[in-house]
């Protein structure tokens, strides 16, 4: 459990409460800092939320899609954001992947038995192609304007929104490959935003860059919504490719964000200090982590270096909330030698998404923290070293699997809830997690050995730009797999020239052969290949296990 916690932190039921409240007592704020086509920006304040909300809202309801499902689907937005409020108000909102294919949308429409999308302009014909059934296609362009056609607060105050009823349905394939629809309650998110801001601090003076797509509940509970609650500002990022160029234009004091999101960053500070500090220091921060190199920098030296970096960063920046895959340690000191704290947590979208993490009276850096107040944790079955599945139960668990009974009870064992994650907890109650049950490989002599480990340690080569590691038979035996995309441009760095195949064969092997020095043998990577593209990816930046990748 959590050592202390911030009290009296405002409980939320349901997303109306939050409009209202933020409305209320941080009015004149600014909610969403928004760039426009032609450059300019344009505040939106708490104030000005709470009309649109109602506003859109009442089209809603007079458009006749009361309890009715809409779709949401789209780049990160103002417009994608007031669509999800007033969608899940009126009815259930289904968020959809913007990255996939208009037939792939169009089957989880027919699933939901969508009667809208709201999305944006350049995508409506693409759906209108192949969309079967009868639906409404609304631009993002119209979405302001629609909202202020009409408004009428008591017709929206009177929509009744059960503490129990399904208002969010996320279709999220994860990384196995399986589609499944989660059923989320307004409840739900507002337990586990609860739970978040009693562990960890954010307030009206805070503003957020989000980068990571908002049709996981990850961004959308810790990157949207919580944000509302507590006055603070949302600003949108262009895309990946302009992170650094928006972190300058907006200044923001937290980030949620990936771990590979985190290495790029990291590389890019480096290499910039490594080209601008005096050469006496420069071998340093291209060879050491930038935690022990800034070490070894005079302080003064030191404090400028820090200095330029923070203001390359937005100036602002204190905190990285990280999630979605395993995080290097090294990059929380890295980042903390920076002055930034990086917390780790721990979730599934059938969690809302948060189970546990660090905060700001807990860290371990090896851990993804301890459970978050109001959940409760176990660890089922324990082995001899203490690794069983993660089990947790709370207010934020889902209501279960959309129209699927059976998979919803094999999820669920005695009121708590199954992860399908393996992990141990310490005396501490840090949890730790060593992967998912279905990516277990277990040895002819019933020995368990976790992808995820070995992935892991991996990773820790500059060599290695990506891995994977999976089970594999050939001519009727087991054997451990990796398949490893090289970082090239570290390879060709080092070696002052274009890196040849051969180059990068021997750079990968040579960190696979040092990696099965350190650890037992029947956990030792047998076969490898190099390959000469990336492994595919989900939004969050997760390698897919499943399709091309295993093959």
């Amino acid at each position: 459990m959590t050592p202390y916690y911030y009290s009296n932190e405002k409980r939320f039921y349901n997303f109306r409460e939050i409009i209202n409240y933020s409305a209320e007592r941080f009015s004149k704020k600014t909610a969403f800092q928004i760039k426009t086509k032609n450059g300019d920006y344009k505040n939106i304040s708490f104030a000005e939320l709470r009309n649109l909300y109602y506003g859109l809202c009442t089209k809603f309801i007079k458009m006749g899609y009361l309890g009715k499902r809409i779709a949401v689907i789209g780049a990160n937005s103002f417009e994608w954001a007031l669509s999800y409020l007033c969608a899940s108000t009126v009815g259930v909102v289904v968020p959809i992947d913007k990255e996939l294919q208009p037939e792939d949308v169009s089957n989880f429409f027919d699933s939901a038995e969508c009667v809208a999308v709201c999305t944006e302009d350049a995508r409506i014909e693409p759906l209108k192609g192949v969309v079967t059934r009868e639906m409404d296609f609304i631009s993002f362009d119209s979405i302001r304007s629609l909202a202020s056609e009409s408004r009428n607060d008591a017709l929206v105050d009177d929509i009744e929104i059960g503490k129990d009823e399904m208002r969010i349905l996320i279709f999220t394939s994860g990384t196995t490959g399986s589609s499944k629809g989660v059923c989320l309650s307004q409840n739900n998110i507002c337990a586990n935003i609860h739970s978040t801001v009693s562990m960890v601090k954010v307030s009206e003076g805070d503003k957020t860059l989000s980068v990571l797509p908002l049709h996981h509940t990850y961004e959308c509970t810790l990157d949207f919504i919580l944000f509302l609650t507590r006055g603070a500002t949302v600003c949108y990022c262009d895309g990946l490719t302009k992170v650094q160029k928006n972190l300058n234009e907006y200044s923001p004091t937290i980030l949620v964000v990936v771990p590979a999101l985190l290495k790029v960053l990291n590389k890019r500070i480096k290499k910039a200090i490594a080209a601008d500090c005096p050469a006496k220091y420069k071998e340093y921060f291209e060879n050491e982590p930038l935690a022990q190199a800034l070490k070894k920098t005079p302080f003064i030296i030191r404090k400028v270096i820090c200095s330029k970096v923070k203001k390359s960063l937005g100036g602002k920046l204190r905190l990285f909330i990280v999630g979605a895959a395993e995080l290097d340690t090294q990059l929380v000191e890295d980042f903390g030698a920076l002055g930034i704290r990086t917390l780790q947590g721990y979730g599934l979208t059938e969690c809302s998404p948060l189970l546990a993490g660090n905060n700001d009276f807990h860290l371990n850096i090896n851990s993804t923290g301890v459970a978050i107040p109001g959940v409760e944790l176990k660890i089922d079955n324990p082995n001899d070293d203490g690794i069983g599945e993660i089990l947790a139960r709370g207010e934020n668990i889902m209501l279960g699997y959309f129209n699927d009974p059976e998979a919803t009870e094999a999820v669920f064992r005695d009121g708590w809830f199954c992860t399908g994650d393996l992990g141990y907890m310490d005396e501490n109650g840090d949890l730790f997690i060593k992967g998912r049950i279905k990516n277990v490989i277990v040895t002819e002599n019933g020995k368990n050995i976790y992808p995820e480990e070995l992935e892991t340690r991996l990773s820790e080569f500059p060599e290695i730009g990506e891995v994977l590691v999976f089970g594999a038979k050939e001519n009727g035996e087991s054997f451990v797999k990796a398949r490893i995309f090289p970082n090239l441009d570290y390879i060709k760095e080092k070696l002052g020239r274009q890196p040849t195949k051969d180059d990068t064969e021997k750079a990968v092997h040579k960190a696979v052969k040092a990696v099965n020095k350190k650890i037992p043998g029947y956990k030792n990577i047998k076969i490898v290949e190099v390959l000469s593209n990336a492994l595919e990816k989900t939004t969050t930046q997760k390698i897919k296990r499943f399709g091309k990748n295993v093959k």
